[in-house]
């Protein structure tokens, strides 16, 4: 029997592909479902099953691209209520693959139709847990995404989940692998370790909503306190995921479309699509369309994206290097940011030799704001991370203005002054300047390297380090 985890860094979400006598389950899959039926396909395997943890909220799953591709069926557990054909499992219902078996857990409390699905060897044997946003590794499922569609209360959920979890997954033997469908980075919970598996026995051990002595009303207060507001896109995931979508070729085929610098700046005036420039923070700074906003590809760039563009149907046209921009398309469409209409082709070179408009941002090394500091202890410094980040360790005087708000945030900037504008590594800092930028905010500097720059080089006063585990 084989079982891969096939994970994807940007969005922390892990799929799976398992195989046995010929026959493949693919769990949680994303949207793009090339590398699945190619997998099979070299194997000579036939996809029989498509099986969904849940309802994402975070990202658009592949599963209607993949049973119409494959003829697999759609399985999701007890309660869920698709628009589209799929199999609506009973909680204990096995499902065969090959020689091995699939039991269908029903784990309410993240969602009210999560599942886990547990996994046997053709000796009976229980190998895995695909835990979905049940049980991560280090942390549980957010109990605050479903209240309205299951109207209940995130007090409610969060004591499902206690229930599940006590009931149907810590009663399984210690040496079960836990395959949870996200890592750290996600937003789907709040204290998620960087491991991406591990066995059950060393999470009860040391998950803390596992404690083995923990009360229900422990449980509840523990998973709700410290909990930050989801990203504005989460529900509008979860209705693509519920009621369908788009084919993931159309997509791309729509977004991948070349536009020529006067065709992108006539689709620029006349659509009101916004410009999004997805090349590094630094080369962005040098120069830019003005009003674009810039998300670099090589960071966290769709959960930025999701954060940010508060509507999935917003017309966006595409700066990218060469070469990249059907990962553009493609990374836009994991989240459902299905309404890209082209690229600018040729990207900045073409947009320069034509002499068009170009903006550009000051970005400084950390040495000249040093400078700027000695002379006067009295600037203003803008710190983007999140408040956690913040209350952990920053500037001495430094305002926080995080880039997760940046609506609220704006409203602490004040236009006639200077700021000094860091982040963590200077990823988000660019994008909060290229928002405020292009809202007419002018006086905005960049601090390369951030707020690790700026404490390495020992010229500023920093509070003492809080360890952030402390603060929940």
């Amino acid at each position: 029997m084989k079982i891969e985890q096939i994970y994807t860094g940007c969005l922390a979400q892990g799929a799976y592909y398992i195989e046995s006598e010929g026959e493949a389950v693919v769990i949680d899959p994303l949207r793009e479902i090339d590398p699945y039926v190619q997998k099979a396909a070299r194997n000579g395997a036939t996809i029989k099953y498509v099986f969904e943890t849940h309802f994402h909220a975070d990202f658009v799953s592949g599963h209607l691209d993949l049973a119409k591709a494959t003829g697999a069926t759609i399985v999701y557990g007890p309660t869920a209520t698709p628009s589209f054909d799929a199999h609506i499992a009973t909680d204990g219902e096995v499902f065969k693959l090959g020689k091995g078996t699939f039991t269908v857990l029903h784990t309410p409390g993240h969602t009210m139709e999560s599942s886990c699905y547990l996994l046997k060897d053709e000796t009976g044997k229980e190998v895995a847990l695909f835990s979905g946003d049940t049980l991560f590794i280090g942390d549980v499922g957010r109990p605050d995404l479903a209240q309205k569609a299951a109207h209940l209360t995130q007090e409610d959920l969060a004591g499902l989940l206690f229930d599940s979890l006590r009931n149907k997954i810590m009663p399984l033997p210690d040496s079960l692998i836990v395959y949870p469908a996200h890592g750290a980075g996600s937003a789907c919970g709040k204290n998620m370790s960087k491991e991406t598996q591990d066995t059950l026995g060393h999470q009860k051990e040391t998950n803390y909503a596992l404690r083995a002595n923990m009360t229900r009303n422990e449980f509840i207060k523990e998973v709700t306190t410290g909990l930050m507001a989801p990203p504005q896109y989460f529900p509008l995931n979860v209705q693509l995921n519920k009621q369908g979508y788009e084919s993931i070729n159309e997509v791309l085929k729509k977004g991948t479309h070349p536009l020529n610098v006067e065709a992108f700046e006539a689709a620029a005036n006349e659509t009101g699509a916004l410009i999004l420039d997805t090349r590094a923070p630094q080369t962005f700074a040098k120069g830019f369309i003005p009003n674009s906003i810039n998300i670099g590809i090589d960071g966290n760039f769709a959960p930025w994206v999701g954060a940010l563009i508060p509507d999935i149907k917003q017309a966006i046209l595409i700066v990218a290097d060469e070469g990249r921009q059907e990962e553009v398309v493609t990374r836009l469409a994991r989240v459902g940011y299905d309404n890209a209409i082209g690229y600018l082709e040729g990207g900045l070179v073409a947009w320069n030799k034509a002499n068009k408009e170009v903006d550009t941002i000051t970005s400084i090394p950390v040495t000249e704001m040093a400078a700027a500091y000695e002379a006067n202890p009295n600037i203003n410094i803008l710190d983007v991370r999140k408040q956690s980040e913040y209350e952990s360790e920053h500037v001495k005087g430094a305002v926080n203005a995080s880039l997760d708000y940046v609506n609220d945030s704006m409203q602490l900037v004040d236009k006639n002054k200077t700021w000094y504008v860091h982040c963590a590594g200077g990823y988000r800092s660019m994008i909060f300047i290229s928002v405020l930028k292009a809202r007419g905010f002018e006086n905005l500097i960049d601090v390369k390297g951030g707020f690790k720059a700026i404490k390495d080089s020992g010229k500023f006063p920093v509070t003492d380090c809080v360890c952030p585990t402390t603060m929940l």
